[in-house]
């Protein structure tokens, strides 16, 4: 009797301190995609990572070219000059991949300039669900699509600082 008494009174207690928390999803490509702002960076990024593809294909091509040439004329090419036209080629074949690496690598043009268009008009959709949650008191907004999943959370829920200290990080 004496342990039912103790879970009722305990159960009593924290009911009185528990909070629901409010949740919401939202679909942040549905949002986006309605944006014109997006809409132009996106063509944009487009018509740029074309260009960039053809530019690049071009230089493939050229490579392509110069060692069906070698190819043709080996035999008739002395030692050294052989080994001059397969440096020029393997010269012509890095500095093609090394920009290819500088336009679409992670780090790459076309990343940067995703960020300098794409990033303005996140930043203004990040803004509007954060005020929009503040406005209706959720706790949490999650994307629906993202692999990411949270949009925004209420700060007073996060305990890192509670979990770093337990486990002595300051």
């Amino acid at each position: 009797m004496k342990k039912l008494i103790f879970v009722f009174v305990l159960a009593m207690i924290t009911s009185f301190t528990v909070e629901a928390q409010r949740v919401a999803y939202i679909d942040m490509q549905s949002i986006m995609e309605k944006i014109p702002d997006y809409k132009r960076a996106q063509d944009q990024l487009e018509s740029i990572s074309n260009q960039w593809r053809q530019e690049i294909a071009r230089e493939y091509d050229q490579i392509k070219s110069m060692y069906s040439k070698y190819q043709a004329e080996q035999v008739l090419l002395s030692e050294s000059a052989r080994q001059k036209r397969e440096d020029e080629i393997v010269a012509k074949e890095k500095a093609v991949r090394d920009k290819q690496r500088a336009k679409f690598g992670p780090e790459g043009a076309l990343f940067k300039k995703r960020q300098e268009l794409i990033k303005p008009v996140q930043d203004k959709v990040y803004n509007a669900i954060e005020e929009y949650a503040g406005d209706r008191g959720y706790d949490f907004i999650f994307d629906k699509n993202s692999s990411e999943g949270m949009i925004f959370a209420n700060p007073r829920y996060d305990k890192t600082a509670d979990v770093m200290k337990k486990l002595g990080i300051e």
